[in-house]
């Protein structure tokens, strides 16, 4: 199918005839997911935002249930968003950040209804990388610039119009709304033409990196990897994959509410248990671990790397620490297996 981009706005605003419609909008200097109130708010002519999107489908700070205590007993009320919802315009590297999330939000110990029913509810419309920052590496993590997974529609950009590329039944269904047309033989060979175009310069060799981190738990050389990170945590809360959280109360008298909000794995007050106890109590623990989570453990628990190479932890690290060289210089340490 065919869609031209003097047409996106008018699709985008018979959308939210039934939907609310994230997609990405310039803020200051960066590009930002946000609900749109006109479909002319949308811009498709970015790199990347800022901030992934997954904060539509688990939100920074959400109130899980509200609570009252009377004296007739306790009285909750669930907080479930079940609203219809579109994403326009995401990266494949952000889908597929969702389908890493799916496996811990949905498994066999553990079923979140909060982000579930947001997933069911939320159709993914992507929009293909032609043009890759310096910073990307996808396709060393079994991603690509038009990699599909988790996707509904796909666009991809052929100059003043999109090829649209049909995934699923909840796209077809979105793309009722839009004034598209068959692709003609010429669209398909433009299509074609742009994804061969479209190359990641970037490169990470990850072959045996999970064998490397099985036995490297106590090699010294994080004691020099992790000396330049300050702990600020830009890299977790700009990554789509991460998803630490907490759990708090917030009450006055008898009537209160449950919230969740992001945390992170790099603050020392994470890990710290009630006897006061820290099992990681410096940066260089914390480094670790966020270093094991994404390219060991997450891949023992769900057989996936959990980094889809956007980048974005290089771009917003305020003492430029690429986890490019990180992985680089692990691969060229010895492993030691030490306890």
């Amino acid at each position: 199918m065919i869609i031209t981009k003097q047409d996106i706005p008018n699709f985008l605003d018979s959308l939210k005839n039934n939907y609310q419609v994230f997609a990405p909008v310039k803020q200051d200097n960066y590009t930002m997911f946000k609900a749109i109130t006109s479909g002319s708010d949308a811009t498709l002519d970015y790199s990347n935002s800022k901030i992934p999107p997954k904060g539509i489908l688990f939100p920074q700070t959400e109130e899980l249930f509200s609570y009252k205590v009377d004296k007739q007993g306790a009285h909750l009320e669930e907080k479930i968003d079940s609203g219809q919802k579109v994403i326009f315009g995401i990266r494949p590297c952000d889908a597929k950040s969702i389908a890493l999330l799916d496996n811990v939000f949905n498994n066999d110990k553990y079923e979140d209804p909060y982000y579930l029913t947001r997933r069911e509810n939320t159709v993914l419309v992507g929009i293909g990388c032609s043009q890759p920052q310096n910073t990307c590496f996808c396709t060393s993590v079994e991603g690509g610039p038009f990699d599909t997974t988790n996707l509904d529609l796909l666009l991809v950009d052929i100059g003043d119009k999109y090829v649209v590329e049909v995934l699923t039944d909840k796209g077809k269904k979105v793309l009722t709304s839009a004034a598209a047309s068959d692709a003609s033989e010429a669209d398909k060979q433009a299509a074609a033409k742009t994804k061969e175009g479209a190359a990641v310069v970037s490169n990470v060799n990850i072959d045996g990196l999970k064998q490397k981190l099985d036995s490297n738990f106590y090699d010294e050389i994080w004691d020099s990897i992790s000396e330049k990170c300050i702990g600020c945590a830009a890299c977790t809360y700009s990554c789509p994959t991460c998803h630490c959280f907490d759990i708090v109360d917030e009450a006055k008298d008898c009537d209160g509410c449950r919230v969740r909000n992001w945390d992170s794995c790099m603050f020392p007050q994470f890990t710290i248990h009630g006897s006061g106890h820290n099992p990681r109590p410096s940066g260089k623990e914390r480094f670790r671990n966020r270093v094991m989570h994404k390219f060991k453990y997450f891949i023992d628990v769900n057989n996936a790397t959990a980094c889809v190479g956007c980048g974005r932890c290089i771009q917003n690290c305020p003492v430029n620490l690429d986890i490019r060289e990180v992985l680089a210089d692990i691969q060229g340490s010895e492993a030691r297996s030490v306890s």
